[in-house]
C-alpha cells in the first residue's frame, strides 16, 4: 500500500503529532527539499533560455528538433514575407505553403508563383533525408521570388505572426513526417508533425480573420489493409497498416472536427506514390536509381505466395495540377473570430494515375533509361507497414476538379533520370 493511502480524505479527522521536535525536523527537511528542487528547476530554465545554439546543437531526431526555428521577425523579415506573398495576377490568391522545401511543396510553390499567385513557404529543413537537397530546392524557389521561412508548424507564435503580416486566402499544408518504414524507428516524429503540427496549424487558421481555405496532403496509405480495388474515397479507411497511415487517417478526422466546429473549409488529398525530378531519396525509384548506378544490389519485394507488389505511380506534374485545382475550387471558410457562421466545405480526393505498375516493371524501365543492368535481390514483403498494392479511383477528382493525369511511368521516369544524372553528375549538384 502506498504511503498516500494512509492519509485520510477528511483533514479534520487527521491526528497531528504531539512532539514539536519531530514537527520541526519535518519542516526543515521539507524546506531543504523544496529549496533544492527550486534551484534545480531554475537552473533548467536558465539553461533552456540562455544556451548557445552553436555550442549546444539539438538532437538529430526530427521529433525533438522540429522547434528549432531560425531568428524571425523585424522590419526586413516582414518585408520579405509580404513581398513573397504579394499577389501579382488578377483574381490571384495568397497561399502559405507548409513543407515548401519538400518534393511536392517545391513543385506546387513554383507552379503557383508562375501563374501570379502570392506564395510564402514554411519549412523546418529537418534531416529525415539529406537537407542539402531541400536547400537546393530552396535556392531554386528563391530565384523565382519565393521566400521560405525557416520554422516549424509546431511554433504557434511564428504561425500567428505570419498571419498577422499576411492575410492568406489559402493554406497548402504539405508539411509532414513522411515514410512508412521510418515510423518503426521514430514513431514520436509522426505524432509530433502529422497530428500535433496539424492541430497547431488549424488552431491558428480558425482564429485568423478572415479564415483561409485549407488544402492538405493526406495519403493513399489510409486505405491500409483494404482489399477492394480500385480504392475509392467511400471505402473503409479504419484498418491502417502503419503508424504513418494512422496519423494521416487521424488528420482526416481532425479536419472533420475543425470543419464542423469552426467552419474551416478543408480539402484532403490522398496522394498515390508521387515521383519525379527533385523527388524524395527515401522513395524506391530514387534509391533504386542510386544503387543501380553504383552497382549495388537492390531489394525487390514480393507479396505472399510470390504475389506482385504494385504501386499507382503518379508523376509530380499531375499531382501539382490536382493541388492547384483543389485550391481554385476551394470555397471560403465560414467562421469568424473562431466561431462558425455556417456550414463549410469538406472534401477528400484521390490523386493517382489509375494504372498500378509492378515494382519489377519500374526496375526494368530504370534499367533501360540508365543503360545499366540491376543486381536484384527478391525478398518477401516484410511486416513493416508496406501494403502489396495501391490503385486509385479518381472519378471524384475528375468530376469536381477536372483532374486528368497524363504522364505514364515510362515518360515520367525518363524525366526523373535526366534530372538525377544532371543533379548528381560528377559529384556536383546542378542548380536547375
Amino acid at each position: 500500500m502506498s504511503h498516500l493511502d494512509n492519509i485520510p480524505s477528511t483533514p479534520g479527522k487527521f491526528k497531528m503529532e504531539k512532539s514539536p521536535y519531530i514537527n520541526r525536523l519535518r519542516f526543515h527537511s521539507s524546506l531543504a527539499k523544496l529549496t533544492f528542487w527550486s534551484f534545480v528547476f531554475l537552473g533548467l530554465i536558465l539553461i533552456f533560455f540562455f544556451r548557445s545554439p552553436s555550442s549546444n546543437p539539438l538532437p538529430s531526431d526530427p521529433s525533438r528538433r522540429s522547434l528549432r526555428t531560425s531568428s524571425w521577425g523585424g522590419p526586413a523579415w516582414e518585408k520579405r514575407v509580404r513581398s513573397s506573398a504579394r499577389v501579382r495576377a488578377r483574381n490571384g490568391i495568397s497561399v502559405l505553403v507548409t513543407g515548401a522545401a519538400g518534393f511536392v511543396g517545391t513543385h506546387v510553390s513554383a507552379a503557383l508563383k508562375r501563374r501570379g499567385d502570392g506564395v510564402l513557404g514554411l519549412d523546418n529543413f529537418n534531416d529525415y533525408y539529406d537537407p542539402s537537397l531541400k536547400r537546393a530546392r530552396q535556392a531554386l524557389l528563391e530565384r523565382s521570388g519565393i521566400f521560405i521561412v525557416e520554422g516549424d508548424i509546431n511554433d504557434v507564435a511564428l504561425l500567428k505572426k505570419l498571419f498577422e503580416v499576411v492575410a492568406f486566402t489559402h493554406v497548402m499544408h504539405l508539411a509532414a513526417q513522411a515514410g512508412v518504414r521510418y515510423a518503426m524507428e521514430n514513431p514520436g516524429s509522426y505524432v509530433h508533425s502529422n497530428i500535433a503540427g496539424f492541430v497547431n496549424l488549424l488552431e491558428v487558421c480558425k482564429s485568423a480573420n478572415p479564415q483561409p481555405a485549407i488544402v492538405w496532403a493526406s495519403s493513399s496509405s489510409v486505405y491500409g489493409l483494404n482489399t477492394k480495388v480500385p480504392f475509392s474515397e467511400k471505402d473503409r479507411t479504419d484498418q491502417p497498416a502503419s503508424l504513418y497511415a494512422a496519423t494521416k487517417k487521424a488528420g482526416e478526422e481532425i479536419a472533420h472536427t475543425y470543419n464542423h466546429i469552426y467552419g474551416l473549409s478543408l480539402t484532403g488529398l490522398r496522394f498515390f506514390t508521387v515521383y519525379g525530378p527533385w523527388g524524395r531519396p527515401d522513395m524506391a525509384y530514387f534509391f533504386f536509381t542510386k544503387d543501380i548506378l553504383k552497382g549495388k544490389s537492390i531489394t525487390i519485394f514480393e507479396a505472399a505466395n510470390h504475389g506482385t507488389v504494385a504501386r499507382d505511380f503518379t508523376y509530380i506534374d499531375d499531382i501539382v495540377k490536382g493541388c492547384l485545382a483543389s485550391l481554385d475550387t476551394a470555397e471560403k471558410s465560414t467562421g469568424s473570430g473562431g466561431k462558425k457562421k455556417g456550414s463549410a466545405q469538406l472534401r477528400v480526393f484521390n490523386l493517382g494515375n489509375t494504372s498500378p505498375v509492378p515494382v519489377s516493371d519500374l526496375v526494368s524501365i530504370l534499367e533501360r533509361h540508365l543503360k545499366v543492368k540491376a543486381k536484384k535481390n527478391i525478398m518477401k514483403l516484410p511486416r513493416n507497414g508496406d501494403v502489396p498494392f495501391t490503385h486509385a479511383n479518381i472519378s471524384s477528382a475528375q468530376r469536381e476538379l477536372g483532374y486528368k493525369p497524363t504522364t505514364d511511368l515510362q515518360t515520367g521516369l525518363k524525366k526523373f533520370v535526366r534530372w538525377y544524372l544532371s543533379y548528381y553528375s560528377g559529384g556536383k549538384k546542378a542548380s536547375g
